[in-house]
């Protein structure tokens, strides 16, 4: 049986000074949110944790998954995941698949959160491409304690909000491709910011696709507190923690 544990990151200054004011409309309402990135990467599994985020146990058919929040009460009201620029993504003509395993275990989707927030370099500066989760076509209503699977969400016909590039809020990537394919993306992030429309939000978030690159969240802060023990199938079983923390700093060199 896996235990209930919670791998929570610890701050530290960030290494990158990055404000992203981000706005964003569902259903008429506006949001408007302020949400700082970080520069490192967990474990060197290419992502970061931000603002109220955590790795919890277990995963979705997988030791870890990621867990962030949104709460009126507990400051800063807002997590995520940054995943900077994943290999083999350049423009928006080549981000050509992005999706995740999700569940919701507090509250439910809605107020443009959960989503994914693609950063593009436009000739005005930089805007953000949004992805949202959950049943179209006003992204509410995601149910409680179930995984679900976005499919990819940038196919061809997939609508996106590409209000800030200068696009429509349900527009088909296609045209969104056609349009500004061209511009560079500087960051991609899965972001839960939505208290204020639908109470606290706490999601839980693996298997991430980003093109061909998938992030599944084991790392060596998963080993910490017992971790080293969840790992009963591939790349486990491991021997103690520190077996299993030197298979994840090594790469996986260290069988």
């Amino acid at each position: 049986m896996y235990k209930n544990t919670v791998y929570r990151r610890m701050s530290k200054p960030s290494i990158k000074a990055k404000l992203s004011r981000i706005i964003a409309g569902v259903a008429g309402l506006l949001v408007v949110t302020a949400i700082p990135l970080t520069a490192s990467a967990a474990g060197g599994a290419g992502y970061s944790l931000f603002g109220d985020a955590s790795l919890v146990s277990p995963g979705h058919n997988s030791p870890t998954a990621a867990q962030t929040e949104s709460s009126a009460t507990v400051s800063p009201g807002y997590g995520g995941i940054d995943f900077g620029v994943p290999n083999g993504v350049t423009d928006l003509s080549s981000l050509n698949n992005l999706g995740t395993d999700y569940m919701f275990t507090q509250g439910s989707c809605g107020g443009g959160s959960p989503r994914f927030s693609v950063a593009v370099t436009t000739p005005s500066g930089t805007k953000n491409l949004f992805v949202y989760l959950g049943p179209a076509p006003n992204y509410t209503g995601c149910p409680q304690n179930t995984w679900l699977s976005t499919g990819n969400l940038v196919s061809p016909a997939s609508t996106v909000d590409a209000s800030q590039l200068g696009g429509t809020f349900y527009e088909p990537y296609a045209a969104v491709q056609a349009a500004y394919g061209s511009y560079p993306i500087t960051d991609i992030s899965l972001v839960t910011d939505g208290y204020w429309f639908a109470g606290t939000q706490t999601v839980q978030f693996d298997n991430v696709a980003l093109n061909s690159n998938t992030v599944t969240f084991e790392s060596k802060d998963s080993c910490k507190k017992d971790g080293w023990q969840q790992f009963t199938g591939n790349p486990g079983p491991f021997k103690n923690q520190g077996d299993c923390v030197s298979y994840f700093a090594t790469g996986g060199k260290n069988q």
